[in-house]
């Protein structure tokens, strides 16, 4: 059993922690009870993402309930809320769409008080961990493929359409981080053969859904912003590129 400190930072770094410290602050900060925090270091150790062991992952300052077979939020993915914050005001509407967690969601709701907030993804695990996050902070969360999710009453009158969708080629997946690969929803990474896929089918349909003058951002990497561009510009998007140094982040902005 792990009964100290430096001991759990050894065991994880034996594991293949890059980050032994930090995990296991919080693997202490969470446990209950010498079994409890053995228990949690023997599934960590053995591949399971941190937050899923946990039951939690901060982001934006946040604390976001994540729960096995969801995606975890990423630190890059604050470029969404970053950006994203700029471009609406409360009373505006704003869809999370591919919301996992619903972390860029409640996040934005967090910066900019009274937005309408609206999620929605494809998987019903991450839907039910969305409405835990996102209900309590008077959001809706919907269930479907994309826009298929969304009610009816939406269409036209979406100010912000923020977007982590799959963007890791297909290629590419079997060289990601085990605890991604082994234990994330492949419909949450598989982007298609370039890996911009889903952006394609997002920025064709965004167009039905946003209100004049609303905003499209969509989470890519440096390598594929160029592609993501394209695809909101094939769909009749002014499109730009933001990046945040502070989490390395990429995004494109259409409008």
């Amino acid at each position: 059993m792990t009964n100290s400190r430096t001991q759990l930072v050894a065991r994880l770094r034996a594991a293949g922690s890059v980050f032994a410290e930090d995990e296991a602050d919080v693997l202490l900060g969470s446990t209950t009870s010498p079994d409890h925090l053995e228990e949690m270091v023997r599934r960590r150790v053995t591949g399971e993402p941190l937050e899923v062991v946990v039951g939690w992952a901060e982001f934006c300052g946040l604390r976001i309930e994540v729960d096995p077979g969801v995606f975890v939020p990423r630190a890059r993915t604050a470029v969404l809320v970053e950006h994203g914050a700029g471009l609406v005001r409360p009373g505006h509407v704003v869809v999370d769409l591919c919301c996992g967690t619903g972390a860029v969601g409640v996040a934005l709701l967090h910066r900019v008080p009274g937005l309408v907030l609206h999620a929605a993804d494809i998987e019903p695990a991450a839907v039910a961990c969305a409405r835990r996050n996102v209900e309590p902070v008077g959001g809706r969360v919907h269930e479907g493929d994309l826009f298929d999710a969304l009610p009816a009453e939406l269409r036209g009158h979406v100010d912000l359409l923020v977007v982590n969708a799959p963007y890791v080629p297909t290629d590419a997946i079997a060289s990601m981080p085990p605890e991604a690969r082994d234990h994330e929803p492949r419909v949450a990474l598989d982007g298609g053969a370039d890996g911009v896929d889903v952006h394609r089918r997002v920025a064709d349909g965004s167009r039905d859904w946003l209100r004049t003058g609303g905003h499209l951002v969509v989470e890519t990497s440096r390598r594929q912003s160029s592609t993501t561009v394209a695809a909101f510009e094939r769909a009749g998007l002014v499109a730009r590129t933001v990046t945040s140094d502070d989490v390395d982040g990429t995004a494109v902005v259409g409008s």
